[in-house]
């Protein structure tokens, strides 16, 4: 009888049990990961009574392999200009709530009497969130088109890559066992211009190569193109000192920007699950029962402080980019747990034999236990919200109303702004001069907007024969578009239709609305298009809603604080004349912790009256100039 390799027996076991758990917990409508964590540990040599694995070095290679593999699907839902498009807010939030949570992390261990590095690598621990587990649980709770979810979702964009950079700085810091200002700079300087480089060089060549073979590829020879350039970016990786896992990401994000990016991350997807179940299988099979009762006292420290630390810190982070008190509170909520990139981090100390053996464990530990309080948070969190607005001083909640109203006000950009756009234009003007300038700059900003390019020539091709329309469309009740933005929907980018006027009940009526505007229950939507486009968008409209990047336009939503020298203070809607001189609608006003939806046209203005108007931004702001100057004369 032959002989069976012991990998194929290991995979069989640990695949096995991994299905009976998962089976478990889909039923019990808990997170698969924690399934595939206690498949981990059941198989794992701290279990005597069941099969055990028997070259568990060889599950740790297969799991390296899945780390690259969730990278790499990173990369590809990732794409930089996705990064570029979520905003100050969501940058903002999720830097302090990263800077923040270092350093509880790190204060913690500090405090707990850990090693250096081992509170450094806990702080890097904590400061990730769970984007797996933020969606299942968003999906689970029917929130994914809440206001505060597009803040969530934006935030869980930066915070991977900020992960990356955290993985690169801790390595460095690992290697050199002290903190360096220069080498630690070097390092950043290094890391910067390797993403810059291969981003540049990725997107001249990639997009071009898949391009001019697009008759050839076939699903299975794109399959293992994609493979083979994911592999080639983490050997190249590795090889100039960065960790394996930031090529993965790197060449995921390169393709993410071409037409073939769902493409191939359907066909990655089934690749991507079994060695990323491997990999959660390979952090379960190194807990240790007997350190998790030795330290389940810091295992509880870390979990309040975790759930604690990340709420404040989110929610902190969210007022200081602009957001209202009941978004910030939302979003903090949501984000009180850490997941998969912890693992990760985790176990980029264990490989590079810096943390003790403690350490992984626990991290596995409260990421277990912050994950089953995810659900319970985020359901608790609009009520404690609403609690914390009753609570809190009058004079405090207003304060915060103005200062979010300043802070999401348009405005005509900064001087620094306006530098930089002066010296980038001078730049090009000088390597205009440059023969193969002009060439290289085409091909790169071809490629680079590839799959707009291709959505907006598809859209073209159905208007040739110029058979547009207007159609009246009714939003259902139990739509998913409700309750979301124009621009979380991007029906204009993945459909072509154009929304002429939003109908909303008899007499309120909303012409070219702008991309903040809410669809709400019953919206009657007059489209313009060709009957495909109309019917994608009818589809869109039940359940499967589409987050596409969108386009600028000129109608906006622009915040107004009402000052107490205005004339529009004491008058009506009607009287301030937005409506015939700048063609411009009053959607909204808050004032203190009231707020009113579409207010009527004999609605009177009070000082520090926050307005919600959509129109044009330069007509509306000349209006209200001229109404602040009249009032001061």
């Amino acid at each position: 009888m032959a002989h069976l390799p012991n990998l194929i027996v290991d995979l069989s076991l640990i695949l096995a049990v991994a299905a009976i758990t998962t089976l478990l917990f889909k039923w019990m409508k808990q997170p698969l990961v924690l399934g595939y964590i206690i498949a981990g540990f059941l198989v794992g040599p701290y279990v005597t009574w069941l099969p055990t694995v028997r070259e568990v070095e060889n599950i740790r290679i297969w799991s390296e392999i899945g780390v690259i593999f969730l990278l790499f699907s990173l990369g590809l839902e990732f794409s930089f200009k996705k990064l570029l498009k979520v905003g100050g807010p969501a940058s903002i939030t999720a830097i302090v709530e990263v800077i923040v949570m270092v350093l509880v992390g790190y204060s913690v261990g500090i405090m707990l009497g850990w090693s250096f590095m081992d509170s450094l690598f806990l702080g890097g621990i904590l400061s990730i969130s769970s984007t797996t587990i933020i969606i299942r649980a968003f999906d689970e709770l029917g929130m994914k088109t809440k206001h505060f979810a597009s803040l969530v979702f934006g935030v869980l964009i930066v915070e991977d890559l900020v992960a990356i950079v955290l993985m690169v700085l801790l390595s460095t810091l690992a290697v050199s066992q002290q903190f360096a200002g220069k080498e630690m700079l070097y390092s950043i300087f290094k890391l910067m211009s390797f993403l810059a480089i291969w981003f540049v060089m990725g997107i001249f060549f990639i997009p071009s190569f898949l391009r001019k073979t697009k008759k050839l590829i076939t699903n299975e020879i794109l399959l293992i193109i994609s493979i083979a350039l994911c592999l080639g970016m983490v050997v190249f990786a590795n090889n100039v000192g960065f960790s394996p896992a930031l090529g993965a990401f790197i060449m995921g994000s390169i393709l993410a920007e071409t037409t073939k990016a769902e493409r191939i991350e359907h066909l990655v997807m089934p690749v991507k699950d079994l060695f990323g179940a491997i990999f959660f299988v390979s952090v379960g099979m190194l807990i240790d029962p007997a350190v998790l009762v030795q330290y389940a006292g810091p295992i509880g420290i870390l979990c309040v402080a975790t759930i604690a630390g990340k709420v404040i810190s989110t929610s902190l982070g969210a007022l200081l980019s602009g957001q209202p008190l009941n978004t910030s509170v939302q979003a903090g909520f949501s984000l009180a747990q850490i997941g998969e990139f912890s693992f990760i981090i985790a176990t980029l100390g264990v490989t590079l034999n810096v943390t003790s053996n403690f350490l992984y464990p626990i991290a596995v530990a409260v990421s277990a236990v912050t994950t089953l309080t995810t659900p319970y948070l985020i359901r608790a969190s609009g009520p404690f919200s609403h609690w914390l607005q009753r609570m809190l001083p009058p004079r405090v909640v207003n304060a915060i109303n103005r200062y979010s109203a300043r802070r999401r006000a348009p405005s005509t950009g900064s001087k620094w702004n306006i530098l930089m756009l002066t010296v980038i234009k001078r730049l090009q003007r000088i390597l205009q001069l440059i023969p193969l300038y002009k060439k290289f700059q085409t091909r790169f900003y071809d490629n680079l907007n590839q799959r707009e390019i291709a959505a907006n020539q598809k859209n073209r091709t159905e208007l040739a024969p110029w058979n547009a329309h207007i159609v009246p469309l009714t939003v259902p009740a139990n739509s998913p578009s409700i309750g979301r933005t124009l621009y979380d929907l991007q029906w204009r980018e993945s459909t072509g239709v154009n929304i002429v006027m939003i109908k909303r009940g008899d007499d309120h009526h909303i012409p070219a609305p702008s991309s903040d505007q809410v669809i709400y229950p019953g919206d009657e939507l007059l489209v313009l298009g060709t009957d495909g486009q109309i019917q994608r968008l009818k589809v869109l409209l039940r359940p499967q809603p589409e987050d596409v990047p969108s386009a600028a336009i000129e109608v906006e939503l622009y915040e107004y604080l009402v000052p107490h020298n205005s004339t529009l203070a004491g008058t009506t809607i009607r009287e301030s004349g937005l409506r015939e001189k700048a063609n411009a609608l009053v959607v909204g006003i808050e004032r203190g912790n009231e707020r009113f939806l579409n207010p009527e046209s004999d609605f009177v203005v009070a000082p520090n009256d926050i307005l919600y108007i959509v129109g044009n931004r330069k007509a509306v702001r000349n209006v209200l100039r001229g109404l602040e100057h009249k009032g001061v004369q």
